[in-house]
This record gives structure tokens, C-alpha cells and sequence, in this order.
């Protein structure tokens, strides 16, 4: 039997919409629970270090919600002194270290982990001792693959920003090698024992080629459900999403 995929729902953009205005709507811990009842098998949410989306506050109702509805919470963050605190206090089921800058809208490519071993290797150490899973965000690539390997990371999220971008661009050539790309790599990472997942640009036209790999375990989308929940609802738009998800792995 095909094991099932789970899908990470992210919530961050519900946040975006609420701190644009200020005040506390519309709520994300409520997006959370509609999350979960259309079929999401946990919540991804990046608490940045401007704070643009997800606050602490929210970081802290969440943990509180989601250990209450038994489902885990992802939290992304960057490999900074704060995070990494923040994380041991609130013991999230799973934290996924990203890279960040400042002045980008979204999360720009993997974390560079080949050249930061020994840093990123020694500030895992006490997230990983303290229960949590570690996930690291990186690019299909053999080398970073081979680097969060060895320096103790459970999980490797793979980007599939690169594939979105170029099937969303009409590059299907591009496309085509970036899918050829990840489904490699995801095979790599799998025979490491490393336990595999993807995201980043998952729209309902490019979910199912990833969501077919076999190594792949866990999906985390949010933009693109947050987007289509303005016109359909959060609750309908995660249960299409479940749905061409299960179908690519029949």
C-alpha cells in the first residue's frame, strides 16, 4: 500500500493579511483549525526575524492549539541566537531551518549548509536534543544533501520554487529538468536515511509530479491555499489540494 502524503498547511499569509491593517483578524490559529478539518496533517508557520507575518503571540496560541488538537506544528525560522531560543521554549514538533534576508518577499532558494557545516551542525545540536525533528530547507542539490546529512538534520525539505517558476513562466524545458532534478535528488536523500519533503510555489498545477515521488513524505504549501481560499474558502481549497495530492499516488 502507497504510504500517504501529508500536506503541511502554511498559514503565514493569513497573518500578512491581518497585519496589514493592524488588529486581529483575520486570526490565524483560526485558519489552523479550518486547515486541519479540510485535511491538512499539520501547520507550517515562519516566524520571521522582522516579525512581518506570524508574530509571537501566534507562535504561542498555535503551540497551545495544535498540542491540544494533537497535530504537529512545523516552525520555520532562521539559524539565529533568537530563533533557536524561541524554538527550546516552545518545543514545536518539528522546526525547519531556512534562510533569510531581510529585503526579499519570500523565502529565496535553500539554506547553504555545504559551506556553514560546522555552524549549522553545533546549532541543531540542542533543537534535536530537546525533541524536536530538524528539517533543513535546501536546494536539490547533491552537495547540500550530503552536508545536512552529516551534520545530523532528521529531515531535508526540497525547494520547488525553480520548478514552479519555470512551468508558471511556459519554460517547460526548464521545467522539466528542475522536476528531473528533484525527483533525483529526492532519491539521494531517501537513501541516506534522510526523511524527504518539498515546497515552495505548489500550486494545483505542479503538485502532482512532486507529490508522485515515492521518497517524498510531507508537502508544505501556503501561499498559493491562502490565495485560492479568497475566492473558495480555506477549507475547500486544502481539500482540492489533499485530493490531487492522494491521486498522484494511486
Amino acid at each position: 500500500m502507497t504510504r500517504k502524503l501529508r500536506l503541511g498547511g502554511n498559514i503565514d499569509h493569513v497573518a500578512t493579511v491581518r497585519n496589514a491593517r493592524g488588529g486581529a483578524r483575520p486570526d490565524p490559529l483560526r485558519a489552523a483549525r479550518a486547515a486541519a478539518e479540510g485535511g491538512a496533517d499539520g501547520i507550517t508557520a515562519h516566524l520571521r526575524e522582522d516579525r512581518r507575518h506570524i508574530t509571537d503571540a501566534d507562535i504561542h496560541g498555535l503551540t497551545e492549539l495544535l498540542n491540544g488538537m494533537g497535530l504537529p506544528l512545523n516552525l520555520e525560522m532562521a539559524a539565529t541566537a533568537e530563533m533557536r531560543a524561541i524554538a527550546l521554549r516552545h518545543r514545536p514538533h518539528a522546526v525547519c531551518i531556512v534562510p533569510e534576508r531581510r529585503e526579499e518577499r519570500t523565502t529565496e532558494g535553500g539554506l547553504e549548509v555545504a559551506r556553514e557545516e560546522n555552524r549549522l551542525a553545533h546549532f541543531i545540536a540542542p533543537l534535536a536534543e530537546a525533541g524536536c525533528r530538524v528539517s533543513i530547507f535546501i536546494a536539490a542539490d547533491r552537495r547540500q544533501i550530503e552536508a545536512a546529512h552529516r551534520i545530523g538534520a532528521a529531515v531535508v525539505e526540497l525547494h520547488t520554487g525553480a520548478y514552479c517558476d519555470a512551468h508558471a513562466e511556459g519554460r517547460f524545458a526548464e521545467r522539466d529538468t528542475e522536476l528531473d532534478r528533484l525527483r533525483d535528488m529526492s532519491a539521494f536523500a531517501h537513501s541516506l536515511g534522510l526523511e524527504v519533503h518539498a515546497g515552495h510555489g505548489l500550486t494545483y498545477d505542479t503538485v502532482a509530479p512532486v507529490a508522485a515521488f515515492p521518497e517524498v513524505v510531507e508537502l508544505n504549501i501556503g501561499h498559493y491555499l491562502i490565495g485560492e481560499a479568497i475566492f473558495v474558502g480555506l477549507d475547500a481549497s486544502i481539500r482540492e489540494m489533499r485530493r490531487l495530492m492522494d491521486n498522484a499516488r494511486q
